[in-house]
């Protein structure tokens, strides 16, 4: 029998510690050489990157390829993403390039037991950066998105480094030389199979990449004249896709020499040759928003078959093309329902996967549906009967011109040893994406099973505005970033209510990065949330539109509107401009060497409340940036957090 117990107050077998005890993530995963390549990173070592290996048979254990000590990530755009890359066509003569957390520079190992060296010149206070290389077919040099930092700005580009010196070595600190310019952001550089094409992404203020980009291709040479190898040249760019309103991506070069992409223009990303010719026709996306480097959501197995994953009302499917040319056809049977960073592998593909029971794995996946695991993210101990499973929930939300749809992931209390009195109901946590085009994730996450486990409703929300949904849903935040987010998250916690999963009363909401400004948004507008939390959050958006990174700091224009012109919209929209009317508690986190969302924005608006009596709590981070990566600083946040809502729970008289 169950004890009783009010809801958010259960035993749990998932305290804070457990959050980060043996877990890492996995991304950028590859196959090279026989073996299977992926970054992993650690909570445990202060959120160091590693880059990992191990035989694609896993006839061997993973071994960790960068040296000890060395973080593998890098800074470009602030958010960083794929940094490394390997080449090993022979299965034994493998190169490793990759950026260097410490100091950006790009650096690479040569062999199993060569010592590594730097490819790059040293340049004081990470001021050059370096992120998605590809190394040319010949493995002469890499090819790679630049970032400099200087007193007039910050620039981006595509450039070549070369990989060897005229004596055979590897070429240290040589100077990278440009190939492309000329536009605000580069991405994606690709090099056909046979070495003579380039491909590559670019966009410019104020688009963001899910906008507007487009899709060049250049010829390119490699020459290999003494004193000079490794030297790349380009020719003229052709324009192969986008373009005002079309949001390009991930280009991808078939077996055959024939380039690919994603495009939205249909209202959904979708995959596309070269020609045009559309090899899926989903209403549903194939891709997403591209906040870091390296998103890979199709592929090509080695007979040339697409293989592509995409969004479902359960996740995500995955599918092999019967044919090359023949349509993709979902593989069932799986015990995965998410995948992320689809990479081939011979006849095969290796990937992230994961589902709401089965935390992300790195597995090779073959087109009969045969699997193997090669690396968990972390091992499942606790008993199943705390497991709580996600519920896709769609409910109706207010709009210009009357009722419009939103979505949300629901998970429901869940414990083998406690149940809430007879009539009662729980309280609720809504949890609200960053980006603001994110998307909530259906994989196992202890975070939220920490909350359920101890009686909480965790609604993930997908207010519009997210990924996921298509063009049209996505782009329906646009003007309106801190009204229809504000009104989603309300309208969830009504919905629930109406259902009887949740207690309206005991609404909680936390956000990070711009579900910050979201949450300090829905506290302003009053009347639903007993109390907030806001991690590193968006508290002023006229600081955020002069005083952010390069990436960034168009964004608003679409989101509220063209900064200065609209300077009263900007204020009217601010939670720091309202802070008079946000009487609920908040507790609010933020790591002090964030570059995106500045320590200011999190400073100010716990000044304002506290200049008006309000109750704030303020816990800062030493060592962390846009997002918290150290293992003590998550156990820390978790452990003030719920501490901060039992206080806020035990004050609420439940209605009668």
């Amino acid at each position: 029998m169950k004890t009783v117990a009010d809801y958010g107050t259960w035993k749990s077998p998932i305290d804070a510690e457990m959050l980060v005890a043996g877990a890492v993530s996995f991304s950028s995963v590859s196959a090279a050489g026989g073996r299977v390549w992926w970054v992993e990173s650690r909570p445990s070592e202060a959120g160091r990157a590693v880059v990992v290996s191990r035989p694609a048979d896993a006839s061997e254990p993973a071994r960790d390829e960068t040296p000890p000590g060395v973080s593998a990530r890098t800074l470009v755009h602030e958010y960083g993403g794929r940094c490394h890359v390997v080449w090993d066509p022979s299965g034994w003569d493998r190169l490793v390039v990759y950026s260097n957390f410490e100091d950006q520079r790009l650096w690479a190992m040569h062999g199993p037991s060569e010592r590594t060296r730097p490819l790059t010149p040293a340049v004081d206070g990470r001021k050059v950066r370096f992120a998605d290389p590809a190394i040319t077919a010949d493995g002469a040099a890499v090819v790679c998105v630049r970032e400099r930092h200087g007193a007039s700005g910050v620039v981006n580009d595509l450039v070549a480094v070369p990989l060897w010196a005229a004596n055979g070595w590897l070429s240290e600190g040589s100077e990278p030389v440009t190939l492309a310019g000329g536009h605000d952001f580069f991405s994606a550089p690709r090099v056909s199979p046979d070495g003579g094409r380039l491909a590559w992404i670019t966009w410019d203020h104020p688009d963001m990449a899910w906008d507007s980009t487009r899709l060049w291709v250049a010829d390119m040479a490699v020459s290999h004249i003494a004193g000079s190898d490794g030297a790349v040249t380009l020719g003229e760019p052709s324009l192969v896709a986008g373009g005002p309103g079309v949001s390009v991506t991930q280009p991808r070069w078939s077996p055959g020499g024939v380039l690919h992409y994603l495009s939205d223009r249909s209202g959904w990303w979708n995959v596309y040759s070269e020609t045009s010719r559309a090899l899926t026709a989903f209403e549903a996306e194939v891709g997403e928003p591209d906040w870091v480097f390296g998103n890979s959501d199709y592929t090509f197995d080695a007979s040339g078959r697409l293989v592509a994953t995409w969004t479902t009302p359960a996740g995500r499917a995955i599918g092999w093309e019967a044919a090359p040319g023949r349509g993709v056809v979902e593989l069932e049977g799986l015990p995965f329902s998410s995948f992320s960073s689809l990479q081939s592998c011979g006849d095969a593909v290796v990937c992230v996967a994961g589902s709401p029971s089965l935390a992300s794995c790195v597995v090779r996946i073959d087109a009969d549906g045969s699997h193997r695991v090669l690396a968990r993210s972390r091992e499942i101990t606790f008993p199943e009967g705390f497991l709580s499973t996600p519920t896709a929930v769609e409910f109706p939300t207010p709009g210009a011109d009357g009722p419009e749809t939103a979505h949300a992931v629901v998970y429901l209390p869940a414990s083998e040893e406690f149940e809430g009195p007879p009539g009662g109901l729980p309280p609720v946590l809504v949890v609200i994406h960053g980006g603001p085009t994110s998307q909530a994730s259906r994989l196992l996450n202890l975070s939220v099973q920490y909350w359920t486990t101890r009686g909480f409703v965790v609604a993930d929300v997908d207010y519009r505005g997210s990924s996921g949904y298509g063009r049209a849903y996505r782009d329906r935040l646009k003007g309106a970033w801190g009204d229809v987010d504000v009104a989603d998250c309300t309208a969830v916690v009504g919905e629930l209510g109406r259902l009887g999963l949740a207690d309206p009363s005991k609404a909680f909401i936390r956000g990070s990065s711009a579900g910050g400004l979201t949450t300090l948004a829905a506290l302003a507008a009053g009347g639903t949330f007993a109390a907030g939390a806001s991690l590193y959050g968006v508290a002023d958006l006229e600081r955020l539109a002069t005083d952010t990174h390069k990436f960034e700091a168009r964004y608003l224009d679409s989101l509220v509107g063209p900064w200065p012109e609209d300077a009263a919209l900007y204020r009217s929209r601010s939670p720091l401009y309202n802070a008079e009317r946000i009487t609920s508690p908040l507790i609010v986190f933020q790591g002090l060497d964030d570059k995106v969302v500045p320590p200011a924005q999190s400073q100010a608006i716990c000044d304002a409340l506290r200049e008006r009596g309000r109750r704030v709590e303020y816990l800062a981070f030493e060592g962390e940036q846009h997002g918290f990566r150290k293992a003590e600083t998550i156990v820390a946040v978790y452990t003030a957090e719920l501490a901060f809502y039992l206080d806020v729970l035990a004050s609420i008289n439940p209605r009668g």
